[in-house]
């Protein structure tokens, strides 16, 4: 029965996050903060009762790895490309050449670091240059949570550079962990770990870009075709059969070494997935708006349950010890000031970047789930060889990173008069829609409709609406002002699409057995004042309901209540 226990825990986990996630668009830090605080309060309870240290890390490297897929999945599937082509070539060499440059800069620093304090080991370089592969990626997670909550509409299409470079880099991250890990692992001489050489380094790393990025652009391809040119049965068929293709694209480059016989010969399963999520996310393809939502919902919950699960791996008294705490600020300190600044500069000073842009990127580098599911992965691998905890001094620098660089980006980019007003930071993301995007609505006239028998141009209608379609009988028809509404026509009209619902809720009321509001008209019901009935479903119909309509058993309400207007009551 331990999975039932499991599982009412995961349940409980979920909703809380959820309800958590829920207040903190008023408080000013990164609300995943929070997340991680709630791991490590039920990691406290779990010792105050007995149960014990959470210390999985094979577990929780399992878990993290699946949910950080759907994170980085979601990240190529909401970079809007088009937005970021112009500045492409400077993200992807954000990418892959600054965050080597960071990774070698951080492990160089180490490495004397070790030296230097009396109550840190003193590490080798290849030890040290593993701890730079872990903290060289940014957070994409925590970059666009910030750039989206707080509007920062960056001048020079900054915010495009940062999410496609925060997005894309943690394969690098990933390939260079993985790298240190095995030569680490064969010369510690654990079992199973394959002897590396120079030659072997060299063709891992070749392997882990080209297949990762062979299988990603395969499936990405594969997908958008099968997409375009069948139908799906079942009902948000297409968007599981994409959440299908993110699983296999990550998995299927990631078991070639094994399927070859040739550990170096494996691929990078993110580069793969991230690769295939820009391919959908920027194809015209159905149903897309169900996936957005669909991945919005399942990235969230990943994203809580990774900040979770490694609040949960974290001890509190592990963290402030000096041999954790002193080299995690100082290992903080040197990337902020140092070696993220310096990369940065090294690479888009040459494109003729302004200061303020350099500034900016360089002091959005945040570290955040990406580097603490790789420390999670190295401690998996290597164990009690490892001669430091890799992972609480990583869990530390993400702390620290999310909470002062996160907190200060906003005043950072104003200070650095780097916020314009003719930008818009939504216009890097697929799901973003602009105002002058339409949506089509039918209407089918009668005798009775104020529309029969008026040619078009005397038809009454907001000047938003525009009549585009009038399907007759068997005839479609292209109207123009002279066209006269019949009866028994469909008229297809055009209106500006509404895509703001941060300030209503909308959801389903069923109308069963012995419902209450069951043969009364809506007239007649005390719904909540700013409740509103907005549709009914009506077995195959669709109905717009008036105060006369009367509602059956059976019916589904579609229902619409404002936020912040549901005291009071009204007819």
């Amino acid at each position: 029965m331990e999975y039932v226990y499991l599982l009412m825990l995961a349940g409980l986990v979920i909703a809380l996050c959820i309800f958590i996630d829920r207040i903190t668009d008023r408080l000013k830090v990164p609300s995943l903060l929070l997340f991680i605080g709630l791991g490590m309060l039920f990691g406290v309870l779990f010792r105050v009762t007995g149960l014990g240290n959470f210390t999985d890390y094979d577990l929780g490297n399992v878990v993290c790895s699946v949910c950080l897929v759907f994170v980085i999945f979601y990240g190529g599937f909401g970079t809007n490309f088009k937005e970021a082509r112009p500045v492409a070539g400077r993200a992807l060499l954000l990418s892959f050449a600054g965050t080597a440059l960071t990774a070698g800069a951080v492990g160089v620093f180490v490495y004397f670091l070790s030296g230097l304090l009396p109550f840190f080991p003193s590490l080798g370089w290849v030890e040290s240059m593993l701890v730079g592969s872990v903290l060289s990626s940014t957070d994409a997670a925590s970059v666009f949570n910030i750039l989206r909550s707080r509007r920062l509409n960056l001048k020079y299409g900054t915010s495009s550079l940062l999410e496609m470079e925060s997005g894309s880099n943690d394969p690098t991250s990933y390939m260079l962990t993985v790298v240190f890990t095995a030569v680490l692992a064969a010369q510690n001489r654990i079992a199973g770990a394959a002897q590396t050489g120079a030659g072997e380094i060299v063709l891992m790393l070749f392997s882990q870009v080209g297949f990762g990025a062979l299988f990603g652009a395969a499936f990405g391809f594969l997908s958008v075709f099968i997409l375009k040119k069948i139908s799906f049965n079942m009902g948000q068929g297409g968007t599981l059969f994409i959440l299908a293709i993110a699983l296999i694209a990550y998995a299927l480059p990631s078991l070639l070494g094994e399927a070859t016989g040739v550990f170096a010969l494996a691929g990078n399963g993110y580069l793969a997935v991230y690769i295939c999520g820009i391919m959908i996310g920027n194809a015209r393809i159905p149903q897309k708006r169900d996936c957005v939502r669909f991945f919005d919902a399942l990235t969230g919950v990943a994203q809580m349950m990774i900040f979770f699960l490694l609040g949960l791996l974290a001890t509190p008294e592990d963290l402030v010890r000096p041999a954790v705490l002193v080299p995690a600020l100082l290992i903080f300190l040197f990337m902020t000031v140092v070696a993220r600044p310096a990369a940065v500069t090294a690479l888009l000073a040459p494109f003729g970047a302004k200061a303020g842009q350099i500034g900016v990127v360089a002091w959005a580098g945040l570290r955040g789930v990406a580097s603490i599911v790789f420390a999670v992965y190295a401690m998996s691998s290597l164990g009690d060889t490892l001669r430091f905890d890799i992972f609480s001094v990583v869990f530390v620098v993400v702390i620290v990173s999310i909470a002062l660089q996160g907190s200060l980006l906003p005043l950072m980019s104003k200070k650095l008069h780097m916020l314009g007003d003719k930008e818009d930071v939504l216009k890097t993301f697929t799901d973003y829609q602009e105002e002058s995007d339409v949506c089509f609505v039918r209407l089918r006239v009668g005798k009775n409709h104020p529309w029969y028998g008026k040619k078009l141009r005397e038809v009454v209608m907001p000047k938003e609406f525009l009549a585009v379609l009038i399907v007759r009988g068997s005839e479609t028809i292209v109207p123009d002002g002279d066209t006269v509404v019949m009866d028994g026509d469909v008229i297809v009209t055009a209106a500006p699409e509404f895509e703001n619902r941060d300030e209503f809720g909308m959801y389903e009321e069923y109308i069963g057995n012995n419902h209450p509001w069951a043969e009364r008209a809506v007239r007649d019901l005390s719904l909540p004042r700013g409740t509103l009935i907005v549709m009914i479903k009506r077995k195959k119909e669709t109905l717009v309901p008036n105060g006369a309509a009367v509602l059956r058993e059976g019916d589904v309400l579609a229902m619409i209540k404002l936020r912040g207007q549901e005291e009071g009551a009204g007819a």
